[in-house]
């Protein structure tokens, strides 16, 4: 198979070095011999890495880091082409078909009140396409693969949208006070008490509008900030972990803070 260096190539471009890539007789040793599975680790972590591109709003990464996700939709496609499943162009046509049938406000001159009528007309539109008659059938829809913050809130906010009467933030509250006074007494907590404590934050969470994945990831994130200014605090004044007093502690603690 003949390819012609350029100095800027298109996406047919692209697909021909995928394809050349997958070359059974003069393909890559590695590219050649890999399966959905054996990238699958790949692709997750690819997208993780994109998405820290956009966290940290780096323009070039971005570039590169966008890049590297078309390469895993680029080589799985490529894949089912071998198997002669479906090819790249497919998937374009089916993404393409989708957005147009999804937005009825845009193409079919459907009159709408904002974003939220979009969000309940997209929805409708994608149970009724699945044949997802039932919430049941709407929640076990959700990925099992996705993070578990992440999951908890999806399958909750399947629920309230079908209808089924869940606690509002205010019971809510009332949950999380009571598993809280219960393990205080046990002066103990079981993994079903920990778990429930999780589930009713994220439903909190859930109903102040904020994505339960995106808050504790910035609070971790916060916390590891605060954490090296607390460790060269005490680093600088030769004191070790394992010895420091609680107060002292306590009072780098704070001036990592506040740092």
């Amino acid at each position: 198979m003949e390819f012609i260096k350029k100095d800027f190539y298109t996406i047919e471009d692209l697909l021909k070095v995928v394809e050349m890539l997958r070359d059974p007789v003069n393909g890559c040793e590695w590219d050649r011999v890999q399966t959905h599975l054996s990238v699958r680790k790949d692709f997750i972590e690819e997208t993780y890495e994109a998405v820290d591109a956009i966290d940290n709003n780096d323009k070039e990464l971005m570039l590169e880091e966008f890049g590297d996700v078309m390469l895993q939709v680029l080589l799985h496609c490529q894949m089912e082409k071998e198997e002669g499943s479906f090819t790249f162009e497919d998937v374009v046509n089916a993404l393409a078909q989708k957005l147009v049938l999804r937005h009825p406000h845009v193409f079919k001159g459907l009159q709408v009140s904002g974003v939220e009528d979009v969000l309940n007309n997209w929805e409708a539109i994608k149970n009724d396409s699945h044949g997802h008659t039932t919430i049941s059938r709407t929640v076990n829809a959700v990925p099992h693969s996705f993070p578990a913050l992440m999951y908890a809130q999806k399958v909750q906010k399947r629920v309230a949208a079908g209808g089924l009467p869940i606690p509002d933030k205010k019971a809510e509250i009332a949950n999380i006070r009571r598993l809280l006074d219960e393990m205080e007494k046990r002066d103990n907590a079981s993994q079903q008490q920990l778990a429930d404590l999780l589930f009713s934050a994220v439903n909190l969470t859930r109903q102040h509008k904020l994505d339960s994945e995106m808050v504790l990831r910035e609070k971790s994130r916060e916390f590891v900030k605060i954490f090296n200014i607390f460790e060269n605090l005490a680093l600088q004044k030769g004191l070790a972990f394992d010895t420091i007093e609680f107060a002292v502690l306590k009072e780098l603690w704070i001036q990592a803070q506040d740092a």
